[in-house]
């Protein structure tokens, strides 16, 4: 029997996608990420934007398509908001939520509306894993409350993965690289250790580490020098900011200021000197005036961001910032416009800085990464090999690079 497991959204729906599909086959199914016939399909859906739930309940149809008689489960993040807008979909024969995904390979056969609530780590089976980086779930759900975000409300509670159960995960992966992956990564406590004990209790394996998305409280310089001496920590510090205005912070409630993530950045190249620092901005936020708005653009420039992922506000129905008036489209669209130059600008000025430098690429089945999150495409580069290579000139998406000498097999 085969299954498709599909996945709208997050790191951390694909890590939990993977977990089910390493579930289905220790049963004695056949998997599959990609759409197309199956026997049963599983949709992980999301709902961090209004684009990201209509995406996943336009999915079952697209699923419908390829077997308009096979059974759809659907979970996740959108279904906790809204399951009634899956339950009434024709060929949807379970409706789960966004907690105790453990359980739904108990429900293969069931019916209805799954509901339930955690209040400790939810242990999943081992993920799949089908490529050079894999991604290692250590963290769900969320304690900030940011004015714009449902997360918290369909994940729950900040919660940790015991140290020791990380470990052994880790242990067990076969792949070059590793992506500690969480809702609110940066909130990972076992008992009084916290990520950087993690990240020290990790330097033995033998792949690259990489962080997932840091919140600007965690980059202390105690954080920095255990993931310094870890030694397999890769540069690449991905610090989520959302505003350059502390006025607009405020009203998100984001707990740091403008100067406070600035010296956040600055303490991160002290001891990662060519660390890659990415980030989140959102653009339009309702309280966002033009000079707010300008603080963004600076800081841009100010923190030397290697990229910048920046989106418009999108109001969530339940958030406190969905009770503000929103901002006209049009102005959401021109900010847009000029954050995604400024972005454009801020990459390349980074990127150009190692032209001509060589670094590590590990290289997947289109292209590859340099350590500090370089994408890099080299003639003769093979899937899975970590490589020497020398950075040559911008290409679309990237950067062309030449094979130097192949550091592993």
């Amino acid at each position: 029997m085969k299954v498709c497991v599909f996945t709208v959204g997050c790191k951390q729906n694909e890590v939990e996608s993977a977990s089910l599909r390493g579930g289905l086959e220790e049963l004695g199914y056949e998997t599959t990420d990609e759409l197309g016939y199956a026997d049963l399909y599983l949709l992980n859906t999301c709902a961090v934007t209004a684009e990201a739930e209509r995406k996943s309940r336009q999915a079952v149809g697209r699923m419908r398509k390829f077997n308009p008689s096979a059974p759809v489960i659907v979970f996740g993040c959108a279904s906790e908001h809204a399951p009634s807008a899956f339950e009434k979909k024709e060929g949807v024969t379970l409706v789960a939520g966004a907690m105790r995904k453990d359980k739904i390979l108990e429900l293969l056969s069931g019916r209805g509306v799954f509901r339930e609530t955690e209040t400790a780590f939810c242990e999943l089976p081992r993920p799949k894993c089908t490529k050079t980086r894999a991604y290692l779930r250590v963290q769900d759900g969320c304690d900030r409350f940011c004015a714009y975000c449902l997360i918290p409300y369909l994940r729950g509670r900040s919660r940790s993965r015991a140290l020791a159960s990380v470990v052994a995960e880790a242990e067990a992966m076969r792949v070059k690289e590793i992506v500690l992956t969480g809702i609110d990564l940066a909130s990972y406590r076992d008992g009084d250790r916290d990520l950087g004990d993690l990240l020290l209790a990790l330097k033995e394996i033998p792949a690259r580490i990489r962080l997932g998305s840091l919140e600007e409280g965690t980059v202390t310089r105690e954080f920095l020098a255990k993931a310094k001496a870890a030694g397999n920590v890769m540069p690449h510090f991905h610090l989520s900011l959302q505003s350059g205005s502390d006025r607009v912070l405020r009203a998100m409630n984001r707990r740091y200021t403008r100067e406070e993530f600035l010296a956040a950045c600055a303490a991160v190249r002290e001891f990662f000197p060519d660390a890659a620092i990415t980030t989140d901005i959102i653009v339009g936020f309702p309280t966002e005036t033009e000079e707010d708005f300008l603080q963004s653009l600076s800081i841009v420039q100010e923190a030397g961001f290697a990229h910048v992922h920046a989106f418009p506000f999108s109001a969530r129905e339940g958030t406190n910032a969905a009770k503000l008036e929103d901002l006209p489209s049009a102005v959401k669209r021109e900010r847009m416009g000029r954050m995604l130059r400024a972005a454009e600008e801020a990459e390349s000025a980074y990127i150009s800085r190692f032209l001509g430098t060589i670094r590590p690429a590990l290289f997947e089945s289109d292209g590859g990464y340099t350590d500090n999150y370089i994408r890099v495409f080299a003639e003769g580069a093979a899937e899975g090999k970590l490589c020497s290579v020398r950075l040559k000139e911008r290409k679309n998406g990237g950067v062309l690079a030449e094979i130097i000498e192949e550091v592993s097999s």
